[in-house]
């Protein structure tokens, strides 16, 4: 544990004590993510990419034994949320507190013995609404603690999984299982390559400092929100488009025969350019993935772009902050751009240089304040590990 993670841990318990009036059972940390390359694939069977950020989410937990689930936020305005666990429902508008909550119900529907109850305290720095994951980092903190409390001996993929339920069923956003997956199994040093139609995992050693290089995340500060409809909106689509094509999912629909796919959705239009999107966004984290196993990371800096082209252009999820943090970290020397996480504002990545990190970034910031908007936040991505217990 290192000293900003154990300095972490130790403000997260203080604050339990003194929200509750006795010490935590224990403290978790779950990691939000930015994800290098397959966007929106993750609902359609696909393939993606992610690395776990150092910015966690910390939970401090106690168990309880009368059916109470108490839950407070150190970064939320407002005191203690209480709730019965057998009077749990889902709640599309319930705040801060459904995704917690949402996790205890998910599991109680899988039958597993939780129903006494916790108190929790949370802490995070993960950016909210930056499209790094904060609620798949608030789930998979409340999961784990919860696994461990009551023994429940599930591996990270299984609370990844009730995470995601709790999202897409209790509060109501469709997401894919990507960032909870992240959040719970990646590993440091490594991005993670998941396939997400059967779950199979593969570390990927992802070490560009040693090649002289460096992830930088953009955060535009513009707030997305994918329980809005759009997102919804978009799976929608790619599930109209498989149906229209007789797959299970796009991710079914091979690369070469793309062409003959779209000429077949002729009398569904609307779709076209979401089929495009998966079916070459997919290619693309297998051409990612080649290139790092070939050695070669500054060789996926064309990909993120062209990534970032099909996202604005076909799936259209990016916005004019997105796209001009692409646009002029290009212009700067960058190797490589494009936006991550969901769209409609948030982060973007952008791959440079080592040398030309400080420079890409100032040409970013000026672009931005030449545009009249805020001053982005920019940070280097470090990959870290998932989700852990930390005392």
């Amino acid at each position: 544990m290192n000293n900003d993670t154990a300095h972490g841990a130790r403000r997260t318990e203080a604050a339990f004590g003194e929200v509750y009036g006795t010490a935590p059972a224990g403290t978790w940390a779950a990691p939000g993510r930015v994800n290098l390359i397959g966007e929106h694939t993750d609902y359609n069977d696909g393939f993606v990419m992610p690395l776990a950020l150092p910015h966690t989410t910390t939970a401090a937990a106690a168990p309880r034994t009368d059916g109470v689930l108490r839950l407070h936020s150190g970064n939320v305005k407002g005191g203690i949320v209480e709730l019965r666990t057998d009077a749990l429902r889902p709640a599309p508008d319930g705040g801060w507190a459904a995704y917690p909550a949402g996790v205890l119900w998910a599991m109680r529907e899988a039958g597993l013995p939780v129903d006494g109850g916790a108190d929790l305290h949370f802490d995070s720095v993960v950016p909210t609404g930056a499209g790094l994951s904060s609620s798949a980092a608030l789930e998979v903190a409340t999961a784990l603690a919860l696994n461990d409390l009551y023994g429940l001996g599930l591996d990270g993929q299984e609370l990844a999984r009730l995470a995601q339920r709790a999202e897409n069923a209790f509060v109501g956003v469709p997401c894919g299982i990507m960032d909870q997956t992240a959040s719970a199994c990646c590993t440091e040093g490594h991005a993670l390559l998941l396939d997400t139609r059967d779950l199979t995992r593969r570390q990927v050693p992802f070490d560009l400092a040693a090649a002289g290089l460096r992830l930088l995340v953009v955060d535009t500060r513009v707030q997305h929100e994918l329980g809005d409809g759009a997102y919804a909106e978009r799976r929608a689509g790619c599930e109209r488009a498989a149906r229209a094509l007789g797959v299970r999912a796009l991710r079914d629909v091979a690369y070469d025969g793309l062409r003959q796919a779209l000429e077949s959705l002729a009398d569904e239009a609307a779709v076209r350019p979401l089929v495009r999107h998966i079916v070459t966004e997919n290619r693309r984290v297998q051409e990612v993935m080649a290139r790092l196993d070939a050695g070669d990371p500054r060789g996926i800096g064309p990909l993120l772009t062209a990534g970032h082209a099909s996202l604005r252009d076909d799936f259209a999820v990016s916005c004019a902050e997105l796209d001009l943090v692409v646009a002029a970290a290009n212009e700067a020397g960058a190797l490589g751009a494009r936006m991550t996480g969901g769209g409609f504002g948030g982060s973007a990545i952008v791959l440079v240089e080592e040398a030309e990190a400080e420079a890409v970034g100032k040409a970013v910031t000026e672009a931005f304040a030449a545009a009249g908007h805020a001053a982005p936040r920019i940070f280097t991505a470090v990959p870290s590990a998932g989700a852990r217990r930390l005392a």
